[in-house]
């Protein structure tokens, strides 16, 4: 201990004495610089029964952080501090109370990058590892131990880690017991084969990663349980001239995870595939991107007790859905990945038409865009072994069942018919199966949506905005209509105002109205927005990850700024 303790003093000496020197050659002394950003977000709720909103005990929530980052040559550190006092309605309950939720320390030079504490990362598409932050689902599994990154060579790029996830917060970070541990490579041979590569029209990466995780979270007496269990797969991306290729595979080891609810899937030791495949095509004024999925067992998590449907993942199921920004086809029937496997495939097409064409043409040519996402369940055949080896079922790569999960088939036209007007028109057609992902309680939903879409430009400054939706269907909760009007006084102010209304439900007395007002001010990278009114009942979802979030009424004021 002596021996250690003596190393590190004289090493610490060491390095004053660099820094003290370095400092005295230079002619001006830099302190290095600090930057960052704040978030507060903060709602009254009020009792509102005719929408059964939320009106908890404390009647206010407030989610809050500021992220502190400071830097000076190859050297970063940083550390956010957050705060939940109480958590808004439809946030996880496990984030609770104020204090550091993470922290870093980074050094960089030669090459050679390493962080200690928290950090995120993603290997390859995320299917083998991605730790990730996203703060409106309540999402952060930061990684908490040590990375490096390293480029031996021009073209090779290397990382390593190991660390255990962020679990949830309560008066500071906790993190989950698992241990995650893994490596990745990928090379450019474009970059690495210079000489001979350099100039080729032809552009090949190639990259693979091995991740396992130690835990010994093992709460049941009827199952052997494996500590150690690992991931790993391969990758490559291709392009040559207008055409590109990516593809991924990997597989990881047997991994029960107790799941009570579906007794097919509780505690077998199958092992988990995943395949994602795309291919794309792009010139001037077209393209086309088709991609195809293959996911089987690979819920991946750094433990395999019952958490959080979003806790201690260190995996990523991207969906192979467009993520919509327009009210009704982004809220009320959102697709989520299945977490147990889904054969899914995905085609986009944007066109835009040629200034010769009537019509469409002219001097603002319209844009086209056309896509269409499905998924079904893979066709499983289950072997009735829960006596015997727990495999549960087999299935084969890429043979889908005929149970559907969803398909998304959206057109959109896009065109300024003047300097100053510009509109958009979205048709959307979804078939959702609900009792896979149950946001309705329901079986099958069919539904189509229309959206328009205008901007008026009445001067530089002055902007008006009008938006109306309608969503058909049988189902569930009937038809909605949607209106939005909203006022843009350029730099610093706007306003809207904007309604849902739930036109053709079922039961008479609840064909609700959900006005909702907002107005904010902005200046420089600050903004500050105030809206009141109801929120609607519904999923929000982010990248294929969602969230339930409650009714409310009530006021709810954001501020954001960054320095």
């Amino acid at each position: 201990m002596t021996i250690r303790k003596s190393l590190c003093t004289g090493g610490l000496a060491l390095l004053s004495v660099q820094v003290f020197f370095a400092q005295e050659e230079s002619n001006s002394f830099n302190p290095g610089t600090i930057s960052g950003n704040i978030q507060t977000v903060a709602q009254l709720y009020n009792e509102d029964s005719l929408i059964n909103a939320i009106n908890p005990d404390h009647r206010m929530g407030m989610n809050s952080f500021v992220n502190l980052n400071y830097s000076k040559g190859n050297f970063n550190a940083g550390i956010r501090y957050e705060s939940y006092l109480n958590p808004l309605e439809g946030y996880p309950v496990t984030f609770q109370g104020t204090g550091l939720g993470y922290r870093y320390a980074n050094w960089h030079n030669d090459g050679l990058e390493v962080t200690v504490g928290h950090f995120y990362e993603q290997f390859g598409s995320g299917m083998l590892l991605r730790v990730f932050e996203e703060r409106q689902l309540g999402i952060d599994n930061a990684l908490d131990g040590i990375k490096l990154k390293y480029t031996p060579y021009k073209g090779i790029y290397l990382k390593g880690l190991i660390g255990k996830q962020r679990h949830y917060f309560q008066d500071g970070f906790v993190n989950g017991n698992g241990i995650v541990r893994g490596v990745d490579g990928e090379i450019n041979l474009n970059e690495l084969l210079d000489s001979l590569l350099g100039d080729s029209k032809l552009k090949v990466s190639l990259g693979g990663s091995f991740v396992s995780k130690f835990n010994t979270d093992n709460r049941t007496q009827d199952y052997i349980l494996p500590k150690n269990v690992a991931a790993y797969g391969g990758r490559i991306a291709m392009r040559y001239q207008k055409v590109r290729f990516s593809g991924e595979v990997m597989i990881k080891e047997n991994d029960p995870y107790p799941n009570l609810n579906f007794p097919e899937f509780n505690y077998i030791y199958n092992k988990g595939k995943g395949v994602l495949l795309n291919v794309g095509y792009s010139t001037k004024g077209f393209s086309i991107d088709l991609t195809a999925k293959h996911n089987d067992n690979i819920l991946w998590r750094s433990t395999n007790v019952a958490v959080g449907p979003t806790d201690l993942m260190i995996g990523f199921l991207p969906a192979l859905s467009e993520q919509h920004t327009y009210a009704l086809a982004g809220t009320l029937y959102p697709y989520a990945t299945n977490q147990f496997g889904e054969i899914a495939y995905q085609a986009m097409v944007l066109y835009k038409f040629p200034k010769d064409m009537a019509v469409l043409g002219g001097k603002y040519p319209a844009n086209l865009s056309v896509n269409f996402s499905t998924a079904y369940t893979p066709k499983r055949h289950f072997l009735g072994d829960d006596t015997t080896r727990r495999l549960g079922y087999e299935a084969k790569l890429f043979q889908a069942s005929d149970s559907i999960l969803f398909s998304d088939f959206n057109v959109g036209i896009e065109k300024k018919l003047s300097k100053s007007f510009k509109t958009k028109f979205r048709y959307f057609n979804f078939v959702f199966n609900d009792a896979a992902v149950q946001v309705a309680s329901k079986d099958m939903i069919y539904a189509d949506i229309f959206v328009l879409d205008l901007t008026y430009n009445l001067t530089k400054k002055h902007a008006l905005k009008m938006e109306g939706q309608f969503l058909r269907t049988n189902q569930h909760q009937g038809n909605w209509l949607y209106g939005m009007l909203e006022y843009t006084y350029s730099p610093h102010w706007f306003v809207a105002v904007l309604d849902q209304w739930n036109v053709g439900n079922p039961i008479e007395g609840q064909r609700t109205h959900y006005l909702l007002g907002t107005a904010g001010y902005i200046k420089g990278s600050t903004r500050f927005s105030l809206q009141y009114g109801r929120q609607r009942a519904g999923v929000f979802c982010v990248g294929g990850v969602c969230r339930m979030v409650p009714a409310s009424n009530g006021l709810t004021l954001m501020i954001t700024s960054s320095f």
